[in-house]
């Protein structure tokens, strides 16, 4: 697979060129061009959403096992082609290398997940009250997904998605990001060509924002839109829930984060320190459950401060081909907004060491690689964070992290609640009760003890609460109630009507017994 290429939509298995091209360049290196992207309009996603709607009852008539071969067999495809398709997510997005290829592993983790599911989409039986009756559950597939998915995971977070949406009997339309487009292209040949799959069963529609949330509309009132799962900002999942809301649909969203890292006296500070770092830094601070505030206390916030800053200053940042902590901002719109983020820093902000943009006239020392016009920037540690400060209330897509002092528990949780975000959390301790005090009064979804607030596993469910989403999960056995829907069946062989409720069988007709004294 080449790392340059045209890039188009592809509807009923037939590429579909737009009226709009746009570049999708390398952000280490601006000039270099990843691939040429075609733009759809709104009546692509809506005859994309059309050609799904028709492909689904084909789809949803082959045996559900059979259904977990072909995402056996794609998960095979896609770990042959692990390392050319992380080069892939490296080139367009400036992940490491050693990210883009952990997250490739992500999708055959799923699919080695959802290979069994395929024999474990299982229902129920149910007891009657009435003689003569059975009650079953049963799970259907919810029809057509329309998922729009964010570039900072282009390959992963839609595995997630696609996966149990396959397995389960649903056909796709897929939206990536614009600014991922070629990574999105390699992922769906993959999948197309691994799984065998008929076509329409998955579609890719390449548009911006506009023309998608316009087909979406379109596709929802025309009954091609059973189920939308969205991934990105906290901003446009509201709209999209909104949307959803107008048409009686519930959308799985999987929305931003402010993830507080809570560090308690006893914790390892260098362990602390490690999981900050990572947190904080890895992705370049490009993660929905990237670290937001650092939440110490008092008695060790200078020691912690210390070594935090020194891990920071010695980190590797650079090229992304290369063993680096971080690599470039994902693409120029993210440089932009995270400039701005530099602009919310108060007087009593105590900023570790260089801010900015990384350049000839603001060097990094120890950088890796040639800087030249790179979308690089300085990993950056605000001290002295405190509530109503945007940098403590608000989502900072980047390489910064705020730092805030607590002197007792219940403060720290008050504080790591603060924001109304609910995604992901740690506490660093060496102590149960804290441990446990934490995890029950965090109203984040997710919850790291000793770890980072980044990271996921396939088989674990993953997703947020408040601002950072519905309660909608993904991951594990928890997605499956987002592409299938219960089916309730009662079975009546008495031969006569039964009414629940009205004709009950009375084991003790007399209730009102007494006992001679």
């Amino acid at each position: 697979m080449s790392t340059s290429r045209t890039v188009t939509s592809v509807v009923d298995g037939q590429p579909v060129t737009g009226s709009t091209m746009i570049t999708s360049s390398n952000p280490a290196r601006p000039d270099e061009v990843v691939a040429e992207v075609s733009l759809a309009d709104a009546s692509v996603f809506l005859g994309a959403a059309e050609s799904a709607h028709k492909a689904q009852a084909g789809w949803a008539a082959v045996p559900a096992p059979v259904r977990g071969r072909a995402i056996a067999q794609i998960g095979r495809l896609i770990e042959a082609n692990a390392e050319a398709l992380a080069r892939i997510v490296t080139a367009e997005i400036g992940k490491p290398y050693a990210e883009a290829l952990g997250e490739v592993r992500e999708i055959v983790d799923t699919c080695d997940f959802f290979l069994g599911e395929g024999r474990r989409l299982y229902g129920q039986t149910v007891p009657s009250e009435m003689p003569d009756k059975q009650l079953f559950t049963f799970r259907k597939p919810v029809g057509t997904m329309a998922i729009i998915t964010a570039g900072n995971f282009p390959v992963a977070v839609p595995s997630w998605y696609i996966v149990p949406a396959l397995l389960a009997g649903n056909t796709v339309v897929w939206k990536p990001a614009e600014y991922a487009a070629a990574s999105a292209a390699a992922f769906h040949e993959l999948f197309v060509r691994g799984g065998g799959l008929p076509d329409g069963v998955l579609n890719i529609v390449h548009a911006d924002g506009a023309a998608t949330f316009a087909g979406l509309d379109e596709a929802l009132e025309a009954g091609f839109v059973d189920k939308v799962g969205f991934t990105g900002s906290s901003a446009v999942g509201r709209e999209i829930g909104a949307l959803t809301g107008r048409h009686l649909q519930t959308a799985c969203l999987e929305l931003g984060g402010k993830n507080p890292l809570v560090v308690t006296p006893s914790a390892d500070l260098d362990l602390a320190v490690e999981g900050a770092l990572f947190s904080g830094f890895g992705t370049g601070g490009q993660r929905c459950t990237s670290l937001g505030t650092v939440i110490v206390h008092a008695s060790v916030h200078e020691e912690f401060l210390c070594r935090f800053n020194a891990a920071v200053s010695a980190a590797r940042v650079g090229d992304p081909t290369q063993d680096v902590l971080m690599g470039p901002m994902l693409d120029a719109k993210f440089a932009d907004r995270y400039e701005e983020y530099l602009d919310w820093l108060q007087p009593h902000h105590r900023p570790q060491g260089a801010v900015g943009r990384i350049s000839g006239d603001n060097p990094r020392h120890g950088f890796v690689g040639e800087v030249g016009d790179g979308l690089f920037y300085h990993p950056v540690v605000v001290d002295g964070v405190r509530r109503g400060d945007r940098l403590f209330e608000e989502e900072t897509f980047g390489p910064i992290v705020g730092v805030t002092t607590y002197q007792s528990l219940a403060e720290a949780i008050e504080l790591a609640n603060a924001p109304g975000y609910g995604l992901s959390s740690a506490i660093y301790t060496s102590d149960p009760q804290e441990a446990f005090a934490f995890r029950d009064g965090i109203g984040a979804g997710m919850v790291s003890i000793n770890n980072s607030t980044s990271g996921a596993e396939a088989h674990l469910p993953f997703g947020g609460n408040g601002k950072s989403g519905n309660g909608s999960r993904q991951s594990g056995i928890w997605v499956l109630d987002q592409v299938t829907r219960w089916q309730s069946v009662n079975w009546d062989f008495s031969g006569r009507l039964q009414k629940a409720q009205m004709d009950v069988v009375e084991l003790v007709p007399e209730l009102d017994f007494r006992l001679d004294g």
